[in-house]
């Protein structure tokens, strides 16, 4: 492992901000970028070493490889966390539009939603990991949650109750409970233990086992399952398809369709643990 690679490891595990997800995704783009350094000729670089003309370095390489406006913000928040940990939080501008990087858009242009098929399932052999994978499929929750679950304290009467810690910007909610499939799900859930992390493995043990099983299983794109539930309860709650689904576009609809458009995206946001409803632009299109 070169110097800056394990200096940059060392840096979050001392520093464990935010939950494990984010933890893990930061340490992964950190690797990353301290390989890219390496290869721009930065090959003797310590963490404390860190300077305007290496964010530039990597800027550069960044829009060469033509990568999306999401993927930008996404590294450089985790540059900016680097320098803020070594004291030059000030070193890299808040505003991103100063490398000229323009704001993300929202607006899905294509769809991702992926249904979870039988054969693929056949393929895992972890049943926590399939159930978790069927929980994602069935009530559109993200990775991190679906591993997480704990039946005992999320199945409710009517709805599952996810706790703070196992969500994304720590924030609690609830998904109804509306169908016979769900709720068999839920029993199925029940039966097996009372976590979907097993007695013997950690948190990151349970997600590295989950990621090599779902690659072994094909399914290239897990969150689409999220995007699936979203464009399946729009459906419910509207009447008609998704954007992205083949429905039709928002600028078509009659006023008291609009009204409904906008209802059914707030309770898909809520559901799936946003506080703003543009964010269903990208999982229902506009």
């Amino acid at each position: 492992m070169k110097d800056l690679n394990y200096q940059l490891m060392k840096l979050c595990k001392a520093n464990r901000d935010g939950s494990f997800s984010t933890q893990a995704t930061r340490l992964r783009i950190l690797d990353l970028i301290a390989n890219q350094l390496h290869e721009l000729g930065y090959q003797r670089m310590q963490a404390k070493s860190l300077k305007p003309k290496h964010i530039d370095a990597l800027v550069s390489l960044w829009k060469d490889h033509s990568i999306s406006v999401g993927t930008y913000k996404n590294r450089l928040s985790a540059l900016r966390w680097w320098a803020n940990k070594v004291g030059k939080a000030d070193m890299i501008p808040k505003d991103n539009s100063a490398y000229g990087i323009g704001k993300r858009s929202y607006i899905g242009e294509e769809s991702k939603a992926h249904m979870l098929e039988v054969k693929q399932l056949e393929k895992i052999s972890d049943p926590y990991v399939r159930l978790s994978l069927r929980l994602q499929s069935a009530f559109g929750l993200r990775r991190e949650e679906a591993i997480k679950f704990s039946p005992n304290y999320a199945i409710k009467d009517d709805h599952i109750k996810l706790k703070a810690s196992w969500t994304k910007g720590g924030r609690a909610r609830s998904v109804p409970i509306r169908t016979d499939e769900q709720r068999k799900l839920l029993e199925d859930v029940r039966k097996l233990a009372s976590a979907l992390i097993p007695p013997e493995r950690n948190y990151v043990e349970q997600r590295n086992r989950y990621d090599r099983q779902v690659r072994t299983a094909g399914i290239k794109n897990p969150h689409g399952l999220r995007h699936a539930y979203a464009q399946r309860r729009y459906e419910e709650l509207t009447g008609w398809k998704a954007p992205l689904a083949g429905g039709p576009a928002s600028k078509s609809l009659t006023i008291e369709q609009r009204a409904l458009d906008e209802k059914a995206r707030t309770v898909i946001s809520r559901e799936l643990g946003h506080d703003r409803t543009s964010i269903t632009r990208t999982y229902l299109g506009r």
